[in-house]
C-alpha cells in the first residue's frame, strides 16, 4: 500500500477542481493548472475539501502509479495556492546575472553574454547580480528553467565557481600539490 497515495489532497478555500474527460483542472488564486489523468490505473474522487486518488485494482502497475498521481495532484493544488520557487546562486569573479523583461542576461566567463529567454508562466528576478529567483505555479516548468540556467556553468569542484542551487553542497577537491 502506498503511504503517500493513502493521504487525501486537501483543497484550501478558494480552490476548485473539476474532471472533464481525461483532464483534471485545478483553479485557485494564482491561476489554473491541468494534467492528463491515468483513468485506466487510478480513480479520482473530488469531494468538497479534498481529492482522493485510489487504484482501480490491486495490480502492481496500478500501485506504482498511485503515489505518483497523488503527488502530481498535490503539486497542482500547491501551485495554484502558493506557487513554487527555486533560487540559484552564482559564484565566480565577473560572473553575474541581470533580468531584462522576459530575458535573463548571464555573464559567465564566456567570450559572449548568454541571453536566456524565459518561457511563459515563469518569472525570473535578480535581487542582486549573483542571485537568480525563479518562480511560477507549475513545479515542472520552474525546475526545468532552473536546470537549463544551471547547465550554462555547473559548479566546478576545485574553486566552486559556477551556478548552484541555494543550499546545494558542492564537493570540493584539493588542488595539485607541489
Amino acid at each position: 500500500m502506498s503511504r503517500i497515495g493513502k493521504k487525501p489532497v486537501a483543497m484550501p478555500s478558494g480552490v476548485s477542481a473539476t474532471v472533464e474527460g481525461q483532464t483534471l483542472t485545478v483553479k485557485g488564486p494564482k491561476g489554473t493548472l491541468s494534467m492528463q489523468l491515468l483513468d485506466d490505473l487510478v480513480k479520482y474522487e473530488i469531494a468538497e475539501s479534498e481529492i482522493r486518488v485510489t487504484p482501480l485494482v490491486d495490480a502492481q502497475r496500478n500501485r506504482a502509479a498511485w503515489g505518483m498521481q497523488r503527488t502530481n495532484v498535490q503539486n497542482l493544488v500547491t501551485g495554484v495556492t502558493e506557487g513554487f520557487s527555486k533560487v540559484l546562486e552564482i559564484t565566480g569573479v565577473g560572473y553575474r546575472a541581470q533580468a531584462q523583461g522576459k530575458n535573463l542576461k548571464l555573464q559567465l566567463g564566456y567570450s559572449h553574454d548568454v541571453n536566456f529567454a524565459v518561457p511563459e508562466g515563469v518569472d525570473v528576478k535578480t535581487p542582486d547580480n549573483t542571485t537568480v529567483e525563479i518562480s511560477g505555479i507549475d513545479k515542472q516548468k520552474v525546475g526545468q528553467v532552473a536546470a537549463e540556467i544551471r547547465r550554462w556553468r555547473k559548479p566546478e569542484p576545485y574553486k566552486g565557481k559556477g551556478i548552484k542551487y541555494r543550499g546545494e553542497y558542492i564537493f570540493r577537491k584539493e588542488g595539485k600539490k607541489k
